[in-house]
């Protein structure tokens, strides 16, 4: 609200933009713990996965939103190249001081988990942006204060926005992969080297792997097997594999079903439409 005031008074769009990172802050750090709450609920006959899911949900929605305010800024301070406003630089100092303490404060209490949970991070780079953004409000301030150099204020706006929308962009696009059930760089040739490592194996195709959350790799495969293999033979089969992949690729979630003929001269992507 201080930011809010201050950037009207002082006819200040970077302060103005500021505040605006400042409200989305809110909004994210709700959204984020609202996420959480719910990630942590048992799974049911509804949600059989459960509902992990909704902090990737949280950090997509997080993105877009950084996303669109960053662009929105961008405009309105290309704008104010050809239409100049009177800045007071003193209560721009004064304000954008308060604001840079509040947002380091922020940013170093979320710091410690945002490299293990991509929503954490989503909520940490808001919080970041905003004390980049205050750092160059502060700067500009100054400048404006004692020099009156007021074309640094749209300058330092497009600066913060242009990097605030490439942190979103990472983050929007790692979340849209996670649920589009993307392949989280999980070398498929290796995993069929380690499949056809054992003897009792003569082809794996209908391969799929895709990352349900942060900390969960999923993978589902078909495996040719000889016929005369037994279901306990077969299951012995499945859990040394699956160690395996665990070990050497990180996968920790692996269903695997034993055919005989069928889909023996597959590949381990099957087009759509030819699976069986």
């Amino acid at each position: 609200m201080a930011e809010f005031f201050g950037g009207i008074i002082s006819g200040s769009l970077a302060l103005l933009s500021d505040a605006v990172h400042n409200l989305s802050d809110v909004g994210a750090i709700v959204l984020s713990f609202l996420a959480h709450l719910i990630s942590q609920r048992n799974r049911n006959k509804n949600k059989t996965f459960g509902y992990q899911r909704a902090e990737t949900l949280a950090a997509f929605t997080n993105g877009v939103i950084l996303i669109v305010i960053s662009l929105v800024l961008f405009v309105e301070a290309i704008q104010r190249f050809w239409e100049p406003e009177h800045i007071k630089g003193g209560i721009m100092l004064i304000v954008s001081i308060i604001g840079l303490l509040a947002n380091f404060i922020s940013m170093f209490a979320m710091h410690h988990d945002a490299k293990k949970n991509l929503n954490v991070r989503s909520t940490f780079v808001h919080m970041m942006s905003d004390a980049l953004s205050s750092v160059a409000v502060v700067i500009g301030a100054i400048f404006i204060y004692f020099w009156n150099v007021t074309w640094l204020d749209p300058v330092l706006t497009i600066l913060v926005s242009l990097f605030v929308l490439h942190e979103a962009y990472e983050i929007t696009m790692k979340a849209a992969n996670v649920l589009m059930e993307s392949n989280p760089d999980i070398d498929l040739e290796k995993v069929n080297q380690i499949a056809l490592s054992f003897p009792e194996v003569k082809n794996i195709h209908h391969v799929h792997v895709w990352r349900y959350s942060d900390d969960y790799i999923m993978l589902d495969a078909h495996l040719n097997v000889d016929k005369d293999l037994t279901a306990g033979q077969f299951e012995d089969l499945c859990q040394k594999i699956g160690k395996k992949l665990k070990d050497e690729l990180g996968v920790n979630h692996i269903n695997l079903q034993a055919e005989c003929e069928r889909g023996r001269n597959d590949q381990m992507i099957v087009e759509r439409g030819h699976e069986n």
